[in-house]
């Protein structure tokens, strides 16, 4: 193998390594340092390395040991060196053997109950509770503080910052990374949920499938959505997130024209849909209905429902819809939410209506980077007549698309409004 080819399989390893294994291994780093910023300085000097050592000697057979092995080999140094003389030599050596307890030999296929721990503890209460949601993407599942900025509706330079804040926090206040008492789940919970869905929606943005990276973190959030109902089978907004996120899934065939065209949900085939994955999202809000507690996803993925029931049959049930909506605005105080029931109320009462219920981006200043409220607003101002506004939000929405197709599909609705 020649030079270009060796760095060319190396670079494809790592990158590999990176998408399926980053969060797990900072996961297992940082369970055992409690220190989240040490663990993530370490890993990715081992991925350097590896791209250093791998282009000459060959990839490992198991490149998750391999890194793992530097990286505990550098967090111990780094320990035993810079700025950490205050350490007790005693705690340096239990801080060495938890790190070398593990060995080459760790078993890979524990480490999602330890992931899950991070989680847990990524939502403990001395953390800012604006932030534990974020922070878990970042560590867990390697989101980078642009895509979770956007996921919040805030910036990267200040998603960044509060990022880099909360971890100084947990490595000064020592918080333990293990699953907390049971006692304590319900109390952490809402940010563990919220950090999944969010992880959902990210992977979600590429529903052809395409994006390797986006494709693996889907599937990790559909994971971790199975493993907090196994955790926690009687917590009803637990269930309710699973339920949406299966309800969403099971669309993702129909969501593509067969040459990669978005398609509307209104426009979909509902044939195309995932119909064993509907049932169980069906099943699962029935029994979180049953435990009478209703909350944020039981709503969430009751809308869902609505929508599968009304393209399924055809019937009219947007008052069913924007009664959901209401419920889940008043809830949640959601910008997002607060557009979509807008649009759910245009096609009950009338595009004009539905306008006057949309939020303003001039007292929202969120709004004014978020491509969805201007794809909603141009399309109401569309059908009310006022083409040239509507001509003027379908740039701003697409300008602000990260999608090609979907960004195809404003552009096209902006040219239907000059015929």
């Amino acid at each position: 193998m020649n030079t270009n080819e060796g760095d060319e399989q190396a670079r494809s390893t790592a990158e590999a390594v990176a998408r399926r294994s980053y969060g797990k291994l900072v996961a297992f780093l940082a369970a055992r340092t409690r220190d989240v910023a040490s663990a993530e300085d370490a890993l990715s000097e081992a991925f350097a390395a590896a791209l250093a050592d791998w282009p000459r000697n060959g990839c490992p057979a198991n490149p998750e040991a391999w890194l793992m092995t530097v990286a505990r080999r550098k967090i111990i140094d780094v320990f035993r060196g810079q700025g950490r003389a205050q350490i007790a030599g005693e705690e340096l050596q239990i801080i060495a053997e938890r790190l070398e307890a593990a060995g080459d030999a760790e078993r890979w296929d524990h480490i999602p109950d330890q992931r899950l721990a991070l989680m847990f503890a990524c939502a403990h209460p001395a953390i800012e509770a604006g932030i534990r949601a974020p922070l878990i993407l970042q560590v867990i599942l390697g989101l980078d503080a642009k895509a979770i900025a956007w996921a919040f509706l805030t910036s990267p330079a200040a998603m960044g910052k509060r990022l880099a804040r909360a971890k100084e926090k947990i490595r000064q206040a020592g918080i333990p990374f293990s699953i907390p008492g049971r006692e304590e789940l319900p109390d952490r919970l809402d940010s563990v949920l919220s950090a999944i869905y969010a992880a959902f929606a990210e992977g979600w943005t590429d529903p052809g499938g395409t994006d390797a990276a986006r494709r693996d973190l889907t599937e990790e959030a559909m994971f971790l959505a199975r493993l907090v109902t196994e955790l926690l089978p009687q917590e009803p907004e637990a269930l309710g997130l699973l339920a949406l996120v299966l309800h969403a899934e099971a669309r993702r065939r129909a969501r593509r024209t067969t040459e990669g065209e978005f398609v509307p949900l209104a426009e979909q085939d509902p044939k195309l849909w995932d119909s064993q994955m509907i049932d169980a999202a069906e099943s699962l809000l029935r029994r979180a209905s049953a435990l009478g507690a209703v909350g944020r996803y039981q709503l969430e993925g009751a809308l869902q429902s609505a929508h599968v029931y009304r393209c399924r049959t055809g019937h009219d049930n947007w008052a069913e819809v924007v009664k959901l909506y209401d419920a889940l605005f008043a809830l949640s105080g959601s910008p997002v939410v607060g557009i979509n029931r807008a649009l759910a109320i245009a096609e009950m009462r009338g595009a004009g209506v539905g306008l006057g219920a949309m939020p303003d981006a001039a007292v929202d200043a969120r709004l004014a980077e978020y491509q969805p409220y201007w794809a909603a607003r141009a399309e109401l101002l569309a059908k009310t007549g006022a083409a040239a506004e509507a001509r003027s939000a379908y740039e701003r929405a697409v300008g602000l698309e990260r999608d090609p197709a979907v960004r195809r599909f404003l552009q096209k609705r902006q040219a239907a409004l000059e015929d």
